[in-house]
């Protein structure tokens, strides 16, 4: 194993448990180091700070670590078993009714790198380091080691997500069994989970509280589910007795899926209709029919220099629903930009209210729900916020 030594004054944030090593905190190391492999941090000084992941960038180690201990399979299996045991005491295991949750969220479940989500009996795993790479065989093993019995296939799902610079040429596939049905179950409702071909790990398991709460608010109303991918807002807004919902979506496959999930809870239901169009094109050309409406964008901003822009796209998103909505309308409205924080999204929120010139109340501020936790060293971890508006 190899050792990285750290610039005099570097230590500071790994002692206060941040799980970053940034390239300009390195002095250097005692060899040359390969990618994805296992590393010794150690400070100035001299003193352990902890081992982790190395990977060429700006992030050079994701700490696993902060004590001296071996990183073998136990230690996999410890990890997810602390992380199988924070979602059991979240009452999110061991239900009929809901078989879908995030089990390692990265960083806030101690595992930079790594994210799983997990359908029914197949977890899906997703790295986004070399090193979560490198290790996925052992860490599939120890999954299904730790769940208990809960899961017995491991589907990998890495494709795009790990750095292209590292020439890794990974391809999908199960790591561990061939689990070939892809319907699971949340709060009830039963969905199509496309973990081969779907953005993600093949569902947006972090707004599940909050299609709960648009649920409670969907009677009677006339529902417009923007950017709707699987459709999940908008079969909640379904079972919640909305008059009528709407479904829009750029991708037909979007589309596809979205109308089979609401066909799946809803057989022969009239009342939800789906439309692969330019969401921006949709919102303009809309009537004012709508006293619902739920904006949930992707990320407009994947890095700071992006940010300016992303907010004008925040701001003209909002605007147009703000001029669109009924009086008296609810409006759902998101950001999963990690690089846009709670004030600036507010902000930008605000902006387009202004420009509407009508009264706007807060009900709701809403946030990436407890499997999807945010390590309190490591607060780039939350990335979801989320306003829920009445309009008078």
């Amino acid at each position: 194993m190899h050792t990285l030594y750290l610039r005099r004054g570097k230590s500071e944030s790994l002692k206060r448990f941040h799980p970053w090593v940034f390239s300009g905190a390195v002095a250097n190391s005692d060899g040359k180091l390969k990618e994805g492999e296992i590393v010794r941090v150690v400070s100035h000084e001299g003193e352990l700070m902890g081992y982790g992941h190395y990977q060429v960038g700006s992030i050079v180690v994701r700490m696993l670590t902060f004590t001296d201990e071996v990183i073998d399979r136990n230690f996999w299996q410890q990890r997810l078993k602390e992380a199988f045991a924070l979602r059991k005491a979240l009452h999110l295991t061991g239900r009929a009714d809901n078989d879908i949750y995030r089990l390692v969220h990265g960083e806030g479940d101690r595992l930079p790198g790594l994210v799983i989500d997990v359908y029914g009996r197949t977890a899906v795993m997703q790295a986004h380091s070399v090193g979560m790479h490198m290790d996925r065989q052992v860490i599939a093993e120890a999954l299904v080691a730790a769940s208990e019995g809960l899961v017995d296939s491991v589907y990998y799902k890495s494709e795009t997500t790990l750095p292209f610079k590292a020439g890794l040429n990974q391809e999908n596939g199960f790591l561990i069994g061939n689990d070939e049905g892809n319907i699971a179950t949340e709060n009830g409702l039963k969905f199509h989970i496309d973990w081969l071909r779907g953005q993600k790990t093949g569902f947006f398991v972090d707004q599940r509280e909050n299609r709960s709460l648009l649920e409670q608010y969907a009677r009677g109303r006339k529902v417009l589910n923007m950017f709707c991918y699987t459709g999940g807002f908008s079969v909640y807004a379904m079972r919640g007795g909305a008059e009528l919902v709407h479904s829009v979506d750029s991708s037909s496959k979007a589309i596809d899926l979205t109308r089979a999930n609401a066909e799946l809870n809803f057989p022969g239901d009239t009342r939800h209709e789906a439309f692969a169009e330019d969401a921006f094109k949709f919102l303009e050309q809309a009537g004012s029919n709508y006293d619902l409406i739920v904006l949930d964008p992707p990320a407009f901003a994947k890095h700071k220099d992006a940010l300016r822009n992303a907010l004008r796209g925040y701001t003209r998103l909002n605007a147009i629903a703000f001029q669109k909505i009924k009086p008296g309308g609810i409006l759902f409205t998101f950001s999963c930009s990690q690089a846009v924080n709670k004030d600036q999204f507010r902000l930008a929120v605000f902006t387009a209210a202004a420009m509407s010139g009508r009264h706007v109340r807060i009900l709701h501020q809403l946030h990436q729900p407890a499997d999807h936790p945010i390590n309190i060293y490591h607060p780039e971890g939350e990335y979801l916020k989320g306003l829920v508006l009445e309009v008078e």
